[in-house]
C-alpha cells in the first residue's frame, strides 16, 4: 500500500473553517505546531467554534490595526494568543464562516507592543 494520506478534522456546521490568507501565515502556523502544538489544538478548536469572542487570549485590534480590508470588504481584525503568557500571537479576519488568518506570529509583532 502507497503511503496513506491524512484525514483532515471535518468541521460541523456551525463551525468556522480555517484558511490561510497569506503564505507568511502558513509558515508561521507551522513554526508554532514545531514549538506549541498542545495549545495550537487548543486555538484550531476556539478559532472554529467562537473565533468572535472576546476573552484575555482573543480579542479586536485597536486603531489603524482593527481593520483589514481584502477584495473590497472591510473587516475586524481579531488578534489570538495560543498561550497566556507567550508571545505568539495569530491575527485573523472572519468572513462569513471562514476564519482566514492573516499573520501568525511566532513573536509579539512590533505593531503592538
Amino acid at each position: 500500500m502507497a503511503k496513506s494520506a491524512k484525514v483532515e478534522r471535518p468541521t460541523k456546521k456551525v463551525e468556522y473553517e480555517l484558511r490561510f490568507a497569506s503564505v507568511p501565515a502558513k509558515r508561521g502556523w507551522t513554526d508554532l505546531q514545531a514549538t506549541i502544538r498542545n495549545s495550537l489544538v487548543d486555538t484550531w478548536d476556539f478559532l472554529t467554534k467562537t473565533p468572535r469572542a472576546t476573552t484575555p487570549t482573543n480579542y479586536r485590534l485597536r486603531g489603524e490595526l482593527g481593520v483589514v480590508k481584502r477584495d473590497g470588504s472591510t473587516h475586524e481584525r481579531w488578534q489570538h494568543k495560543p498561550t497566556l503568557k507567550g508571545d505568539a500571537r495569530i491575527w485573523f479576519y472572519v468572513a462569513d464562516q471562514v476564519v482566514y488568518l492573516e499573520q501568525v506570529h511566532t513573536r509579539h509583532p512590533n505593531e503592538t507592543k
